[in-house]
């Protein structure tokens, strides 16, 4: 299996130009799979079928992994049978009937709009820091892209003439909107910060840490953390957290889900459609515990 995993890897670097934090991602989901097998003695990917799958879930349900955990490595063993089913070397993809009820989907984790506004401002300096902060949170959540896309960004991904963020993935391109808050402050560090701490003219990227490097993902999100705290946030936060929010809010304002899709940059609706299932769910408990006839 693991030559296979080999040639996944080169196909997702090359072909697919997934960047390093997903190809990571991928591969060490599908290596801890192929010592699973290993240990059932099975070598050959063709051998592999769905009542495999559904074990291997079962037995990282007893290992405590969470149901995000599964359902992200059920993602990495979808896209790497269906490479396998592209190249020829099984005839099908035995994780498309996997059983659904053990890798079920977690409402993602949303903030509200007041917690929002008092997350934003907590960089509310004019020091470098502050507003190079302040920068990146306002781009996150009027954006809502990834984390590992936010660090990723070239300054001329950023058009601040046209309001708008211009993402290149590979092959995928999406434009995504941003609101005059963000724009403003995105350009107050672009103009008075970047050329401080970025001495480097062959750097690019739009944001560094205070030295003039990448940052790292570990990196910000302590600063998110932090900055959490200081605004007094409860509730817990994630690395998607922001994104959750653009995403659900937009849905909760009127956006089309089909709209949202295409700004998170999703492959398939049924990954945006969570969102619908959050709204519909908070409101179902709002309805049952206030309306007089729903009691």
């Amino acid at each position: 299996m693991n030559k296979h995993i080999t040639a996944f890897k080169q196909y997702l670097t090359v072909e697919k130009k997934s960047s390093n934090n997903t190809v990571e991602s991928y591969i060490r989901d599908l290596m801890q799979f192929s010592d699973y097998c290993a240990s059932l003695k099975l070598t050959s990917v063709s051998k592999i079928k769905t009542s495999v799958i559904n074990s291997y879930l079962d037995f990282l349900t007893k290992q405590g992994k969470s149901d995000a955990t599964k359902a992200r490595i059920t993602a990495s063993l979808r896209a790497f049978f269906r490479y396998l089913v592209s190249i020829g070397a099984v005839s099908e993809n035995p994780v498309t009937a996997a059983n659904k009820s053990k890798v079920a989907k977690k409402l993602p984790g949303v903030l509200d709009s007041s917690d929002i506004i008092k997350l934003l401002s907590q960089p509310s300096g004019d020091d470098y820091k502050s507003i190079r902060d302040k920068a990146m949170l306002e781009l996150l959540y009027a954006t809502g892209i990834k984390v590992s896309e936010l660090l990723e960004l070239r300054v001329y991904d950023f058009n601040v003439q046209l309001g708008i963020l211009h993402l290149r993935n590979g092959k995928k391109e999406r434009i995504i909107p941003i609101y005059p808050a963000a724009i403003k402050s995105v350009s107050e560090y672009l103009t008075g910060v970047r050329p401080a701490i970025v001495l480097e003219t062959e750097q690019d990227k739009l944001f560094t840490n205070m030295n003039g490097q990448p940052m790292s993902r570990q990196g910000f999100w302590k600063l998110i953390k932090h900055y959490a705290d200081e605004a007094g946030i409860k509730e817990e936060i994630t690395p998607h957290t922001l994104r959750h929010s653009f995403a659900a809010h937009l849905l909760e304002n009127g956006a089309k889900l089909q709209d949202i899709k295409e700004m998170l940059g999703h492959s398939d609706i049924s990954s945006t459609q969570i969102y619908a299932q959050y709204i519909k769910s908070k409101y179902t408990a709002s309805y049952a515990k206030f309306h007089p006839l729903a009691k």
